[in-house]
């Protein structure tokens, strides 16, 4: 099936009042298991590649990018790819021929003058070349090995009155909110703003999206998406997964050494919690 564009697949999810998972892969056996999964569940799904992901595949974008889009292109169900918490302005010109149809822009670190700024310049090119763009406003922490922000601290939630002059002002089509949730969580215990979620939703005319959604329990995630959440950004999850699947496969077989053997486990495992999570929303 040929490749969908990350604006289609949200947009279509806004009509149905629903929400489309965008799953972060940093190998090809997330890839394929997100797409596995997808499949199981007969669920259309986004690819994410963060600029960490980058990072980790030794600053290259092309390699991991291009396999994505190879498997996208057999699956199927629907595949979008997207570039994920870009800060590099070097990376972000990359994703058109990477393959990518949509980017986040992360300047959610920086003073609110200072975001929108650059926010904006980035939306423009983007833009120019025919991306659909995200950014961030409030921060959900944890991102890069931070500890979570305190729910008091300054920026942890995205106010709607600053939301709707940002959204406004830079021209993004898509806002990543701060109502609770936290980058990197291995358990759980999230608790969204609810009520901050819902003011969200009646200030802003655009998509709203879910950042650190591997911490947020399955009725906390299925009333986000009905308060207006349209995309839902799961990584940690898949981690969790499969190193733990791998962890119990070594455990009982210390005597392996063929890759295959515990990669193919912890693939197998981690397309178990893409469908399990694509049956939730499809339930909200």
């Amino acid at each position: 099936m040929p490749l969908v564009t990350t604006g289609e697949l949200v947009a279509r999810a806004a009509a149905a009042h629903g929400a489309v998972a965008a799953f972060n892969v940093v190998t090809l056996e997330h890839v394929e298991a997100v797409i596995a999964g997808a499949e199981s569940a007969e669920a259309r799904v986004v690819l994410q590649v963060s600029e960490n992901a980058v990072k980790f595949r030794l600053g290259r974008l092309d390699p991991l990018a291009r396999a994505a889009v190879a498997a996208a292109e057999r699956a199927a169900v629907p595949v979008a790819l997207h570039l994920d918490h870009v800060q590099s302005d070097a990376l972000l010109r990359q994703a058109p021929d990477a393959g990518f149809s949509s980017v986040m822009y992360d300047a959610s670190r920086l003073p609110y003058a200072q975001n929108l700024a650059a926010t904006r310049a980035a939306a423009d090119w983007a833009h120019s070349q025919g991306l659909w763009m995200e950014a961030e406003l409030g921060e959900v922490g944890g991102k890069g090995g931070q500890p979570p922000l305190d729910a008091h601290a300054p920026g942890a939630r995205t106010d709607p009155a600053e939301a709707r002059a940002f959204v406004a002002d830079s021209g993004v089509d898509a806002l990543a909110v701060a109502v609770g949730s936290t980058h990197a969580m291995t358990t759980r215990t999230a608790t969204l703003d609810q009520d901050l979620l819902r003011r969200l939703s009646g200030a802003l005319d655009v998509p709203l999206v879910l950042h650190g959604s591997s911490g947020v329990p399955d009725d906390q995630l299925a009333a986000a998406v009905a308060g207006g959440i349209t995309k839902v950004n799961i990584g940690t999850a898949l981690n969790v997964a499969m190193t733990g699947a791998i962890r119990e496969f070594l455990t009982a077989h210390p005597e392996a050494v063929d890759g295959r053997t515990y990669l193919g486990v912890g693939r197998e495992a981690m397309a178990r919690a893409v469908e399990r999570i694509l049956r939730v929303l499809g339930r909200s």
